[in-house]
């Protein structure tokens, strides 16, 4: 899996056990903000049917790959094209331009072999779940090699050691369908899949502060898109990252798309993920739960991403700032909804 801030890794046994204890295996949950799909992954292990969603491209590829497609329709056959798109000379194209020489995030002889893999990827026009494993694979072992410090706001100002790897290309873990039947990932905002689906349980993790999602892994957007965009600044990000905003990453307007999602949302249960760095506090979130049915909070104290311990510095390389703090506390919500269910 990738490294993504915000990851649920540690939080997946809680979120299980959340989960579990509203229903069994076999019935639907939406994970309306899917991210790395690490979650969604992890409920269809367990038997869960999946709806993943999330508006970023990159994370419906992800989702795709990693929670829609089932192993047993399509790991042999996507192995056997990793094998054959491994072998494949590289030729610089825009990753080698944009991302390896007008920024650092990859080694140049990586860069060359993750622009001759993705074109190859784009010409074959694969189905769309098969696609979706490709470029999985692609994402994750790009991961592997980069050089950065979780986030794509900005590269290493050394090469980090990973980033002298040779790029590899391995089959994502893929799972078997669940007996109780498949899984499928959306792209789209969530308030718009909120009120379209029909679901026993949603697990909510949106943006709950500035961090853009987009902004962040900006580089697999791109390679996903593989559009070509016009970048801008140190990090070479995509031009439309400062048009595409969502309305979870602004303090003004988090708590108005928060209700927007709760009242369209059609499910009896709602795990809702937050931490204390979020721009709603506690009492916030509890009251707003609270007018829909009962509700229990677990608490967790967790490790800040390795970037927020490393410091902050400038486009020099000089530390600017100090680091605030180096843990901060998780929060699962529980809503077992006694109103606006229907």
């Amino acid at each position: 899996m990738i490294k993504y801030i915000g990851s649920k890794r540690a939080l997946l046994p809680e979120v299980l056990r959340c989960v579990g204890a509203l229903a069994p295996p076999g019935a639907i949950v939406a994970d309306l903000f899917s991210g790395s799909a690490r979650v969604g992954r992890a409920l269809k292990q367990a038997g869960y049917r999946v709806v993943a969603n999330d508006h970023t491209s990159f994370a419906h590829v992800l989702a795709t790959g990693l929670v829609q497609a089932d192993s047993d329709r399509w790991a042999e056959k996507a192995a056997r094209i990793l094998a054959d798109l491994s072998r494949l000379p590289g030729r610089a194209g825009y990753v080698t331009e944009t991302f390896c020489i007008r920024a650092r995030f990859f080694q140049p002889q990586n860069g060359e072999r993750i622009d001759a893999i993705r074109d190859a990827i784009e010409a074959m026009s694969p189905e769309p779940e098969l696609k979706a494993i490709l470029l999985t694979a692609l994402i994750q072992a790009a991961d592997r090699v980069d050089s950065t410090a979780g986030l794509q706001m900005a590269y290493m100002k050394q090469w980090a050691p990973r980033a002298n790897n040779p790029l590899e290309l391995r089959l994502p873990p893929l799972l078997p369908r669940p007996a109780s039947g498949g899984s499928i990932a959306i792209c789209a905002q969530a308030e718009t899949v909120a009120a379209s689906i029909e679901a026993d349980i949603a697990y909510l993790d949106p943006p709950y502060n500035q961090h853009s999602y987009l902004a962040n892994y900006h580089v697999w957007e791109t390679l996903v898109r593989w559009d070509a965009p016009e970048p801008y600044g140190i990090a070479c990000k995509r031009s439309d990252v400062r048009e595409r905003k969502s309305a979870f990453n602004s303090r003004r307007t988090i708590l108005a798309a928060l209700t927007g999602v709760l009242d369209a949302l059609r499910c009896r249960a709602v795990v809702l993920s937050f931490n204390d760095e979020g721009f709603l506090d506690r009492d916030t979130l509890e009251t707003l739960l609270r007018e829909r049915g009962e509700v229990e909070v677990f608490e967790r104290p967790h490790g800040r991403y390795v970037g927020a311990k490393i410091g902050i510095y400038d486009p020099q390389g000089r530390k600017v700032g100090k680091v605030g703090h180096l843990r901060n506390t998780e929060f699962l919500y529980v809503l077992r909804r006694t109103r606006g269910a229907e």
